[in-house]
């Protein structure tokens, strides 16, 4: 793994194998001394979001970003955005090419239409009732899941080898995404949500088009309008626009 990229302030755990990174980090957060990024090179348990099993297949990135960041709420789960444009940067820079590149609310990153990257956050509180955030990242490098593995109607998986060509392995990649990710965090701090928001839409997948989101309670359609400052879907439907923080959308 080239130490060159790597950021300072920022360490390292690799693992050969354990359960998830997620649980890795839960168990490790009380000892927590600053940033540090879990990898492991096989997960026995891995999930992504909505506890829905995550296909963890050889040569795919797994890792966990573990971090204690200051703010409400509301402002910490903004890093999902921090997380997406890291990712995207991570790709661009090690493929050389960003045009096949998209980033899907909330939380995935799709390559030539099909879902290469997918986020997760979870808020951990520890013995002291301090929370931190754990942002996991997998990312199909080497191997995509089949379609029958995914949930009806979601976007088709795809890896980076088979729709670029670029044999990329975690060792490789997780050094670009870990300094992407701490160039971007560091803007967040200095700079609020403003720029992030207005990278993030213009890297946006199927802004402007007509869209489904389903939420807990509802199947809404309508046109992808923007990402308002609380990072909230905004979705023009017939009865006007709707405000929406947890959905997941299909195209």
């Amino acid at each position: 793994m080239s130490t060159d990229l790597w950021p300072a302030g920022y360490a390292l755990l690799e693992l050969t194998q354990t359960d998830s990174t997620m649980a890795e980090a839960a168990r490790r957060k009380d000892s927590l001394s600053g940033p540090v990024w879990i990898m492991a090179h096989h997960q026995t348990a891995a999930r992504g979001r909505r506890g829905r099993p995550w296909v963890n297949q050889p040569g795919n990135l797994s890792a966990t970003l573990l971090l204690r960041p200051p703010g409400p709420p509301e402002q910490v789960a903004l890093r999902s955005f921090v997380a997406a444009l890291a990712l995207f940067d991570a790709f661009v820079a090690v493929t050389g090419r960003a045009e096949p590149f998209a980033l899907k609310w909330p939380n995935d990153v799709l390559l030539n239409g099909g879902k290469v990257a997918g986020i997760l956050l979870e808020s951990l509180g520890n013995a002291h009732g301090v929370a931190h955030l754990a942002i996991g990242f997998g990312v199909n490098l080497a191997a995509a899941p089949a379609v029958g593995q995914v949930e009806p109607g979601a976007v088709a998986p795809v890896s980076l080898v088979s729709e670029t060509g670029a044999l990329v392995t975690p060792a490789d990649f997780l050094p670009h995404l870990a300094r992407a990710y701490a160039a971007h965090e560091a803007q967040f701090a200095t700079y609020g949500f403003a720029p992030i928001r207005t990278a993030w839409l213009q890297r946006a997948a199927r802004l402007g088009a007509v869209i489904r989101a389903r939420t807990g309670s509802e199947d809404l359609t309508g046109t992808f309008q923007t990402v308002d400052a609380s990072g909230n879907l905004i979705l023009g439907t017939a009865h006007g626009p709707r405000a929406i923080a947890a959905a997941d959308v299909f195209f």
